[in-house]
């Protein structure tokens, strides 16, 4: 969470990566669970249906099936939060000064005109994960597209710094993937998928996980 708030500059009542923590089992023998949500990036976005329904058409997916709001077309109405079932979007109230300075960190190093699209905040707008979108841009525009899930400069923030490598990205349309061949060895789910959004995030449950 820390590392896509510094990577991405969030803004206030918009988080693009959050914490969900509850409790399984039965007294006495409970424990408790600590999952992090982002958007799942479907493959048929609820979100991207309301926004085309509006006119805005302000919601799309990229060649990496990656779901990216544009912040110029977004009409703020806020129909795209009330059809997420996972609560992964969100609309932002005020956008900070994100001059860049010193003591900034991520995207508020680099002047505005500069910045990938996704990191030219506007306020009042939809914000979500974009699986750190201006990396994966990088890594088509480098030729190294290849490295997407090992170097830091072309990785989601959030998968490089998780010490105990608890999150994996990469290919799930490539079988010798390394993420197709852990989903595969562990059993790995979607969750909520009885919405039929198709989500692309998966995780290791344990019984009475989330689901």
């Amino acid at each position: 969470m820390a590392a896509c708030a510094t990577e991405n500059h969030f803004t206030p009542d918009a988080p693009w990566n959050f914490m969900v923590e509850y409790e399984v089992g039965a007294y006495p023998a409970v424990k408790k669970i600590y999952n992090t949500m982002n958007c799942m990036h479907c493959e048929a976005p609820p979100c991207k249906a309301a926004c085309d329904a509006m006119g805005a058409k302000a919601i799309s997916k990229n060649q990496f099936g990656v779901v990216l709001v544009d912040y110029n077309k977004c009409l703020g109405c806020g129909n795209c939060v009330a059809v997420c079932p996972y609560g992964t979007i969100s609309l932002n109230r005020e956008v900070r000064d994100l001059n860049p300075g010193l003591g900034k960190a991520g995207a508020e190093t680099i002047p505005a005109k500069d910045r990938h699209p996704t990191h030219r905040k506007k306020a009042r707008v939809a914000e979500k994960c974009t699986f750190c979108a201006h990396k994966l841009d990088k890594a088509v525009a480098d030729g190294k597209v290849n490295l997407i899930g090992l170097a830091q400069e072309y990785t989601p923030a959030c998968d490089i710094v998780c010490p105990t490598q608890a999150r994996v990205f990469g290919n799930i349309d490539d079988p010798n993937s390394e993420i197709s061949k852990r989903i595969a060895a562990t059993g790995a789910k979607q969750i909520k998928k009885q919405f039929g959004t198709g989500p692309q995030v998966y995780y290791v449950l344990e019984e009475g996980a989330l689901s």
